[in-house]
């Protein structure tokens, strides 16, 4: 019998110059120094804050119990499969590329950074910068960063609360100021920065266009319909190869069960809003609010949502069989023209 049960996660505060000194409506904490612009939620060196694994890290659970704790699909065994985070830009990311699994792998690193973003809130004229414009080249690529214009290469399209955005790895992206966003990636950091608006911060101009793809399958993933029942509403944002993001809203104590899959995956719970208590069979219920995470370990075949008053969540986790991109849409069409 595993000694294992559902994890709440201490989140991790990072400074970055893009970030922001308000984090509302997701933490209530002040930010003295300098701006936050991540928080992981999932990060390897992010401990346990309950019950007898108190204090230990994600990558030592997931070494020492293996598929246990993350659930037979995850494609390393001992090492936990993703990584999500909340950010909060308040200026524009720099413009960026992420290497695929083969890139990856050729440079010694364990897997590439395919990811999603889930816009909790947006002000208006939020904007993302998301893959080249049709018929864009590399050698046009480089030839912009040179000439300090390579945003202008991008699609910049408008996001508003409730999108997600798909962004397969070799996309080239950024993300503009004026929105809180959720993302779910593949567990990797590995980021070449192909231009930054002349901040002086290192380019990996030589890596990012190795990296870089003409054409993706990133854009806005098509909206599914939603499944309610009395006191609990869901629906699936995104089905990837590399994760699966849905989301639910409870109002009243629920009951979740596994399905009779020949694989399991780890279940990961990002609170968005609210707060409650998760209850499984022989360990202590432990409680989470708006901004914490509770990672389902992939033995645990039930436990019980309880809302206090009201708890909205995402569950991120990984495909048990084979699945293809979602669909997408990268450039809306309003009266007969492309934007």
């Amino acid at each position: 019998m595993s000694d294992l049960y559902p994890l709440r996660l201490h989140p991790e505060f990072y400074e970055r110059v893009w970030g922001a000194r308000s984090l509302a409506p997701i933490y209530s904490r002040e930010i003295t120094g300098k701006p936050i612009g991540e928080v992981w939620l999932t990060g390897e060196s992010c401990r346990v804050a309950n019950g007898p694994l108190q204090g230990a890290s994600l990558a030592e659970l997931s070494h020492d119990f293996g598929a246990t704790l993350i659930g037979e699909s995850a494609p390393h065994q001992t090492r936990f499969p993703l990584l999500i985070k909340f950010l909060f830009p308040q200026d524009k990311l720099s413009v960026q590329v992420h290497p695929d699994d083969e890139d990856a792998a050729r440079a010694g690193q364990p897997c590439g950074k395919t990811e999603c973003w889930y816009v909790l809130h947006a002000e208006p004229g939020s904007q993302i910068g998301l893959g080249l414009k049709p018929g864009t080249t590399k050698i046009e690529v480089e030839r912009a960063i040179r000439e300090t214009r390579l945003e202008q290469l991008l699609n910049w399209i408008d996001v508003r609360a409730g999108d997600l955005i798909y962004v397969d790895a070799g996309t080239v992206h950024a993300i503009g100021p004026g929105a809180v966003i959720v993302e779910t990636q593949q567990n990797s950091d590995t980021t070449y920065r192909l231009y930054d608006y002349g901040r002086p911060r290192e380019l990996h101009i030589h890596e990012g266009l190795q990296a870089t793809k003409e054409q993706t399958h990133a854009g806005k993933v098509e909206k599914q319909p939603v499944h309610s029942e009395s006191g609990k509403s869901q629906v699936n944002l995104v089905t990837s190869p590399c994760f699966i993001v849905d989301k639910f809203s409870l109002s009243k104590t629920w009951e979740f069960r596994r399905p009779g899959h020949a694989k399991r995956s780890v279940w990961c719970l990002v609170a968005t809003r609210g707060s409650g208590v998760m209850m499984a069979e022989g360990t202590e219920p432990v409680s989470f609010n708006s901004g914490e995470v509770v990672v389902v370990p992939a033995c645990v075949d039930r436990f019980t949502l309880k809302p206090q008053w009201e708890l909205e969540f995402l569950c991120s986790s990984l495909p048990v069989e084979q699945v293809e991109h979602p669909k997408t849409t990268l450039l809306e069409v309003t009266a007969g023209v492309a934007r």
